[in-house]
């Protein structure tokens, strides 16, 4: 896996020293964090006793070399809306940062590193194997 998308719960199994997850990390050349998996770490933050050394922790993470942020664009948007409505047309709805996530994915080619097994339902996306 050249290029991964880290979804919430893989990052936060990184923090616990999922053995998985940190040889999907140790194997990719870039890891993208999607603003909208930064946008739901920062809720759980609010919802911790440990805000600020949660941030500091995920601060440390951003600035690796291998990882990059990225930001929703109308590429982005494009492909969301051609998910979602793929989504609903077949009655697989999953939730809404999990379409943009796959969006993030489909759009820059990269795999998703997730235990939701709701991603399966996203055509076309390419999954961690360990689901």
């Amino acid at each position: 896996m050249n290029k991964i998308i880290l979804d919430t719960n893989g990052y936060t199994s990184y923090l616990g020293g999922d053995k998985k997850i940190l040889k999907a990390l140790s194997g990719a050349q870039i890891t993208f964090m999607s603003i909208f998996v930064l946008g739901e770490l920062y809720v759980g933050f609010k919802g911790g006793n440990r805000e600020k050394e949660n941030i500091r922790i995920l601060r440390t993470f951003l600035q690796k070399p291998t990882v990059t942020i990225l930001n929703a664009s109308n590429e982005t948007a494009e492909v969301f809306g051609m998910v979602k409505t793929s989504l609903k047309q077949a009655g697989t709805p999953i939730p809404i940062n999990d379409v943009w996530i796959a969006s993030h994915a489909l759009e820059i080619g990269a795999v998703v590193v997730t235990y939701d097994k709701h991603f399966a339902m996203v055509p076309g996306l390419r999954l961690w194997c360990n689901l």
